[in-house]
Formats: structure tokens, C-alpha cells, sequence
């Protein structure tokens, strides 16, 4: 069967794939690949933007972030992976066998759950909203894995609202690991008020906080205020922060610490 053959939701789930894969891709090109017309597209585009998987701009659309729109957990998990493996390197340096630590549904936290895998800081109970960290985690020996329940969020891949709120509420842990979209003026940002409830109950749950970031999170803002940088007793961040931003951490009295990242180069946008 051919692209134009295709029926509307197997075309949109074939170009929603590809423009998670490139970031970025323009109506025009789009309407070649897929053999139809722009109108086609553009309906086929308000669809996907619809579901909050894409966002639209003059000409095109993109997976990449905004002020107000968190990219969807399957363009987040390919960007900025040597960035984030990083930091999240340097996060476990923190965690001793016996704690309790705590994710979020970042795919910067998710790196930290791979290493985990290894056993090598085990007994150790970890508790996540994120169903990527759960699946890494639910076989692993030596760690009491704890799923916290709420409304499944396919587009972060995660269980988020009140229930989940309450169910983190009634939890204390010794480390939440958490990240964020965007990180400017002394405070912590992101698109998504439901996103920043669970976020802030985790911190409040943690007797110590470590935020994980890529460098391409400084010096951005985003619809909400999460919580000011003074509320993580670390900020980790990866090797290609340019100096000015972390001269702005510094105005801040923020501690952060620069993580080395193996094997260069930067993938062009950054997401938590």
C-alpha cells in the first residue's frame, strides 16, 4: 500500500513517527513523502497538534519544545542522551544501598534507572510515576520497586493528578532526582501545571533534592514556575553550558556541579 493509499490514522501515526525522529519537518515535504495534498496535511498536522503530540508554525510543524508545550516522551528520549547519561553518572555517586530514592517522569531521571540496573547499589527502594523507569526496574533483584498510581498520561508516559499527588504525599524519601524543561532567573520552569503538582510534591516527600539538566535547559523559560533553584541541594549539569548561564547560577548561589559528557557532540534540542 502506498503512503496516499494509506488511511488518515495510519498516514498521521507514520508522520507523527517521522517528525519525532527529525524534530522538525515542513508541510510541503511532508505532503511529498506521503503522497497527498497540503490540505490533506494540514488537517492530518491539526490532528497530531490536537493530541499534543506535535506543534504547528507557519509552514511546518515540530516535536521540539516550547514555552508551553513539553515534547512528547518519544522525541525526549532520543535527544541529549550522552548529556544526560552524564549527569545522571554523577547523580548515583549520591545513592548508598539501603535509601530510598525517588524519580521523576524525565528522561534525564530515566538514565539514572538504567545504571540501576547494574545491582551495584542494591538493597535500595525506588519509587517513580514514570512507566519507562518501571519497566527498566520491575525485574531488577534487590530493589523494592514502588509505582505510583494516578491517571496514565500516554503523551509523558507517566501516572500524574490528585491521586498521585496524594500517593506521594504519604511517602518520605532520602533523595528525589528530578529535571525539568527550562531553568532561568534563580527558578525551575515547565509547560504543564499538572506536570509541576507532581513535581513539587516530590520535593516536598525528599529530605534532599538533586535537579539533572542538560545545558540546553539554562537560560529558558516556560509557562509555570515549578520552584526556585534553592530548593535543590544540587543542580547537576552537563559540559556544554555555556558560561554566561552558569555565571547566572553562580548571581544565584545555586551549587551545581559540571558533569563531563563521553564521546562530544550535542543533539540539537534538549528535553526533560
Amino acid at each position: 500500500m502506498t503512503n496516499a493509499q494509506q488511511g488518515p490514522a495510519a498516514r498521521q501515526a507514520a508522520m507523527a513517527e517521522q517528525v519525532l525522529a527529525d524534530g522538525t519537518a515542513t508541510a510541503a515535504d511532508l505532503a511529498e513523502r506521503f503522497g497527498v495534498s497540503l490540505m490533506t496535511i494540514h488537517r492530518d498536522l491539526d490532528e497530531l497538534e490536537r493530541q499534543g503530540i506535535v506543534r504547528k508554525f507557519r509552514g511546518g510543524v515540530t516535536a521540539q519544545p516550547s514555552g508551553v508545550f513539553e515534547s512528547n516522551v518519544q522525541y525526549r528520549l532520543k535527544t541529549m542522551r550522552a548529556e544526560k547519561a552524564a549527569v545522571a553518572a554523577r547523580a548515583v555517586q549520591s545513592i548508598e544501598p539501603g535509601m530510598a530514592i525517588m524519580l521523576d517522569d524525565s528522561t534525564s531521571t530515566l538514565e539514572i534507572a538504567r545504571i540501576l540496573r547494574h545491582g551495584d547499589l542494591t538493597p535500595l527502594t525506588v519509587v517513580t510515576n514514570f512507566l519507562e523507569a518501571i519497566t527498566l526496574l520491575a525485574d531488577q533483584r534487590g530493589i523494592h520497586l514502588m509505582a505510583l498510581g494516578g491517571d496514565y498520561d500516554p503523551l509523558h508516559s507517566s501516572f500524574l493528578g490528585v491521586s498521585c499527588v496524594e500517593a506521594v504525599q504519604s511517602l518520605r524519601v532520602d533523595v528525589c532526582f528530578a529535571s525539568t524543561s527550562a531553568v532561568h532567573g534563580g527558578y525551575a520552569y515547565h509547560q504543564e501545571q499538572h506536570i509541576v503538582s507532581v513535581k513539587r510534591a516530590m520535593l516536598d516527600a525528599a529530605a534532599r533534592n538533586v535537579l539533572l539538566i542538560d545545558h540546553t535547559k539554562l537560560d529558558r523559560t516556560a509557562l509555570h514556575r515549578v520552584v526556585p533553584l534553592s530548593r535543590f541541594d544540587l543542580v547537576l549539569v552537563d559540559d556544554g553550558a555555556p558560561d554566561q548561564a552558569l555565571r547566572e547560577l553562580d548571581e544565584h548561589k545555586v551549587r551545581y556541579e559540571v558533569c563531563a559528557t563521553k564521546g562530544g557532540g550535542h543533539d540539537p534540542a534538549g528535553a526533560v
